[in-house]
Formats: C-alpha cells, structure tokens, sequence
C-alpha cells in the first residue's frame, strides 16, 4: 500500500526538493501550502528562493498531469494538491480553522480518515506535537539529517609502543597498516605502557602516511593553542592546501579567536590571501538587514559585536596597547579592506578569489546555504566555518540538520578539507564552569 506523506510547508522551504524524495508514494499537498509559498516567494532570502524553485517545479510538473487527478514523478510517486477538506469530519478535533498550521492539519486527519496511511512531515516541533495528538504519524524530515553523536570529529587515539613514537619523532613520518584515517586526519599517537609519552601527526592522503605538526608551538597574532585540539584547527587553518575547514565546539573554546587570528596572519603577515572576508547569519532565518539604519557597514555592527571582541582580544595580546589605538587600527583594516564583514544576504551571486573568508555561527545555516556560501569560493580562497550544533538559533534546524554538520559528514573524505571538533573551553575558569554545569 502507499503511503501519502502530507507535506506542511516549512519542508519545502527547508528543501525544495522535499517534493520529489518519497520515491514511489503519493506526496499531498494542502492548498494552504500553496498559499504560503506564494507569500514567501516574493522574499529575497533563502526562503524566497526556495519558495521560488518548487513553484517552478510545480509548474513543470503541472504540465505532466491532468487537473484534479495529481501529477506523475519520475520517480513512480504520486503528487496530488489537496483543495477541499470535510468540515465536519475534522470538527471534531477542536482545531481553529482560522489558522493555516491547523488547516494543513486538517488535510492530513481527512486523508487518514479516508482510509490512507497518512504520515504526516514537518519542520516544526509543535506541528508534529499537535499531529500525534490526533492521531497521526508524523516525523521530521531526514534526508539531509546526521547522526551528530557519531559526527567526525577530526582526531582519534592511537595506542601504540615508544619506540613507534620514537621513530616517528626521528624520521618525521610514520605509516600505520592497521589504522584507517580521512584526509587531513590527526592521530594521538600514545605510548601504552606512559600515556604521558605522545605525538600528535597528520594524516597526509597522497603518501599515505602520519606527517609531524608543521605548526606546532607557532604564536600566531600572539595567540598560542592552549590544548591539543587547538593546536590540530591551527595547523588546518595555517595549511594553505586545505581550503575548507570546519571546527566545532561550544562556547567558550576558542573557534572564533583562531579563525580570525590565523585569518590575520596569513592576509598581515604572510600575505597568503588578499583580505580576510567575515560573515556570520545576521537572523537566524536569514532575515535581510535592510530594515536597520544605517550603511551596510553599520547596519551590520549590531551582529558583528562577537568579531569586533575578538578583533580587539588579538590586537590587545599583540600590543599590550589600552589606550585607544587598538579600535582606530581595526578601523584602518577595514577602511583598506584587509578585513571586510559581510551580510550573507549580499554573498549570494559573488565569486570572491584570493580571500580567506569566515563564516561564523554556520550552524544557523541550512544545508543549502552552507553549500551557496561555499560555491563562491574563487581561485586561492580558503573558507573557514565555525559553529555550535547545541546552540540553534534557527526554528527549523537542529543539532543533526544543520548545514555545518551536514558539510562535515558530507567533505570529511576530500583532501581539500579539514575538521576539529573542539570540546575544552579556555575562555575564562568561570565560562569553563558555566559550560560543564550549566
């Protein structure tokens, strides 16, 4: 029997392609949908491209079907558009009609009563709540979904003996046949018989072998790694072979800070890239800043508070300079475009060569925004995303949809990229305490 997945329609916002990934079953859509689509196509944010695309998509598909009987997908399925629901069949559940979530809802119940196995997916909690309280299936929906709790985190232990580490710290390579690593992976290589005794070493692909820190002990902007994982993001972001690096973490471990201090040191003082690009979702769904007051500039100051901080920690430990130099520096940066912000918004369409670029907060992202932002990279451009997968802004994502880990699970196997998974806070004892009890 098929099932007819009723789809509600932040789905299809989240991922216009929701309406052709139930394989051969009937895909059911309320004309509430509909309604709503056509309100959001008119935005000129990822919810309004989206909304764009699967009418489009509903258009090609129109002209494949006959009016009031569904439209045939290629892939064997079924897409009908529900335009009448039975009132009194549905009175009964003490739903207001006068709200569209409910009217959606109610297409779902009529179906079910039919005689259909309904299953009902949505992007919103409270929907699904209220769905299994009439009785229906619902779910989220997975197909862009990981399993965060098994997410790659970019290191692992390696017991071994000390005359292994010892020749590894002597001939500055090391190949380990029963070991399986991803592409720029770091090994802990700890002596069995003296945990204290260890190595830590990267895993390059075309040689197929562990390779020592190339940057390790390296002050950068004044700012040293303060623990092992630290240490394994600044070689990734040091690395000019390896152009997207993602690093995960709670508050509080030094993310933000290394991303920018490496993305300094390799625009001032190396002069590796022509500028360092930061940009982070200034609303958590992406929402234009237009309505602020303002230049762009200034506009974006308000969302920018994070890197400004960071800006002036970096400056601060460099110079030890309190009196004021510090800001009008940051000033100078940006005046020169050494360092420019960004709106997410304005990023869509650009190619920007020669950069490296900073996506902060990535995890408010979905994954079609992540890849959008990632496809603008142009020739030598490394991209950094940084994030917290537990601290989600956006109210249709969570810690397993969300673009950043999405592009971690998707690029943990190409050589062109990095990951670490950050768990110590350094920031401050307090913050330390605050992230372990709180």
């Amino acid at each position: 029997m098929r099932k007819t997945f009723v789809l509600d329609t932040n789905v299809i916002l989240h991922n216009p392609n929701s309406l052709i990934s139930f394989e051969d079953n009937i895909v059911l859509l309320p004309i509430e949908v509909l309604e709503e689509l056509d309100r959001f196509k008119r935005n000129h944010d990822e919810n309004g491209r989206n909304a764009r695309v699967a009418i489009r998509m509903l258009d090609e598909m129109r002209e494949k079907g006959k009016p009031g009987e569904g439209y045939s997908l290629d892939n064997g399925g079924l897409l009908r558009i529900v335009v009448w629901v039975d009132k009194k069949r549905s009175a009964k559940l003490g739903l207001s009609e006068n709200l569209i979530d409910n009217r959606i809802l109610l297409a779902a119940y009529d179906c079910k009563e039919k005689g259909e196995q309904v299953i009902f997916v949505s992007k919103d909690i409270n929907a699904r709540i209220k769905a299994d309280a009439v009785g229906i299936v619902s779910v989220d929906f997975e197909k862009q979904k990981v399993d965060l709790e098994r997410l790659y985190g970019g290191w692992h232990t390696v017991e071994t003996d000390r005359a292994t580490i010892d020749q590894f710290y002597s001939t500055k390579e090391l190949k380990l046949e029963a070991e399986k690593f991803f592409p720029n992976e770091f090994a802990l290589l700890t002596d069995k018989n003296d945990p204290k005794h260890t190595a830590i070493g990267r895993y390059k692909k075309d040689f197929d072998i562990l390779m020592p820190l190339i940057f390790n002990k390296t002050h950068v902007m004044s700012i040293r790694p303060k623990n092992k994982e630290q240490a394994m993001a600044m070689e990734l972001l040091l690395n000019d072979d390896i152009s997207l690096v993602t690093l995960v973490g709670p508050a509080g471990t030094g993310k933000t800070l290394l991303a920018i201090a490496s993305g300094l040191q390799k625009v001032v003082r190396d002069n590796s890239y022509g500028g360092m690009l930061i940009s982070r979702p200034v609303m958590p769904l992406g929402r234009d800043i237009g309505y602020l007051p303002g230049t762009k500039e200034e506009k974006l100051e308000s969302w920018m508070g994070p890197i400004f901080d960071n800006l002036e920690y970096i400056f601060n430990a460099e110079s030890k300079d309190k009196d004021g130099k510090v800001k009008s520096r940051i000033e100078k940066y940006m005046k020169e475009k050494i360092i420019e912000l960004e709106a997410m918004t304005f990023m869509r369409g650009r190619s920007i060569p020669n950069r490296f670029i900073i996506i902060d907060e990535a995890q408010n992202m979905t994954p079609h925004e992540v890849k959008t932002v990632i496809s603008r990279a142009g020739n030598h451009t490394k991209m950094v995303l940084t994030g917290d997968p537990y601290q989600i802004d956006n109210p249709y994502l969570d810690s397993s949809s969300n673009g950043l880990t999405y592009c971690v699970e998707k690029m943990k196997g190409q050589k062109a990229f990095g990951h670490m998974t950050l768990a110590r806070s350094e920031r401050s004892p307090l913050a330390s305490l605050a992230a372990e009890l709180l």
